[in-house]
């Protein structure tokens, strides 16, 4: 009895130490691109630059730990179709998702960015019922009413708004609703396991050509610390290896939750490591209102794919279920 006890006590520790190092790698991740998209010191205002480097290092270091020293298992079985119709989609709808996203950096405050971020659950629901993937009903309608008014009294709460900056997380929000919608559709509908990085670089090298690339020429001399870029892509591929420790080792209801912890960690602590950051009451009042919705939005979605999975196991017992540590993906 007494192993027992201390085998359960042990794994209970390594569970919340796992938890610890994702909010704290998610927080420090998003403070650490704030501060090199927006640091006169860095100097390296391109978000799509950014991005793209974080993507070819997660692949160049994915392809060494599966290819030279095969810690990792490749899944086979890949062919164009799947490719076309599944890969290319969630890869650029997760383009725009990181590209969007990063941007939004420039023009407004992170905590004000995490705020819009609580959206989220509502531009999903609208995609999904638009997709036939959700039913609307009382329940939801009232949760995605809770979760906008929310949103909307903490952007009424913001001192210095700046609509540009509203619009590019705004597209990043529905660009990470669109990848979700896509993965409902093309993914886990068909049992695949996917992992679109190399495709997300290639989304994001096609813009950065245009859009972002006769700027950094025109730039002239750098003030680049490739030290600071280098550390800051192995952040993220840490971040990404958090999320598969916590939700291999607890469920996807835990990784929410810790989600939320981790929003209202960056939104106080954004207030205290930023200048542009000033929080007032009606702030904080409308995100604590979203984030209320949020949870209730969880709350039922996951109760949904728990009644959904037990009823899918009875019925085929021998088919194998994707997990969404298969297809977690973590937007910066």
């Amino acid at each position: 009895m007494a192993d027992r006890i201390r085998s359960f006590l042990n794994e209970g520790a390594v569970t919340y130490a796992y938890i610890l190092l994702y909010i704290a790698l998610s927080s420090g991740q998003i403070f650490f691109n704030k501060w090199v998209l927006s640091s006169k010191e860095i100097n390296f205002p391109y978000p799509l630059g950014l991005t793209l480097l974080h993507m070819v290092f997660s692949s160049v270091l994915c392809f060494v730990l599966t290819k030279v020293f095969k810690v990792m298992k490749v899944e086979e079985g890949m062919t164009l179709e799947i490719y076309t119709n599944s890969v290319i989609p969630i890869g650029a709808t997760f383009a725009m998702t990181l590209w969007l996203g990063n941007t939004a950096y420039l023009y407004i405050s992170v905590a004000f960015a995490q705020m819009l971020k609580a959206i989220m659950p509502v531009a999903v629901f609208v995609l999904g019922v638009a997709a036939g993937l959700e039913m609307m009903n009382c329940r939801m309608l009232f949760i995605m009413s809770v979760i906008s008014f929310g949103v909307l009294v903490a952007s009424y709460g913001e001192i210095n708004i700046n609509w540009i900056g509203v619009v590019y997380q705004m597209g990043g929000v529905v660009g990470e609703a669109l990848r979700l919608i896509f993965m409902e559709i093309l993914v886990k509908r068909k049992g695949l396991k996917l992992n679109p990085v190399s495709v997300i670089a290639l989304c994001l090298f096609i813009p950065w050509i245009f859009l972002e690339k006769p700027r950094m020429e025109a730039h002239g001399t750098w003030n680049l610390q490739p030290v600071v870029l280098i550390l800051n892509s192995l952040c993220t591929f840490a971040l990404n290896l958090s999320v598969f420790l916590v939700i291999s080792h607890t469920s996807a209801l835990t990784i929410r939750v810790a989600g939320v912890v981790k929003d209202w960690v960056v939104v106080l602590m954004s207030a205290l490591l930023f200048a542009d950051t000033k929080l007032t009451i009606i702030n904080l009042f409308g995100y604590a209102i979203a984030i209320a919705g949020v949870a209730a939005y969880n709350n039922h979605k996951l109760k949904k794919e728990a009644s959904k999975g037990s009823s899918d196991e009875s019925q085929h017992p021998e088919s194998i279920r994707l997990t969404e540590s298969s297809t977690s993906n973590i937007l910066m």
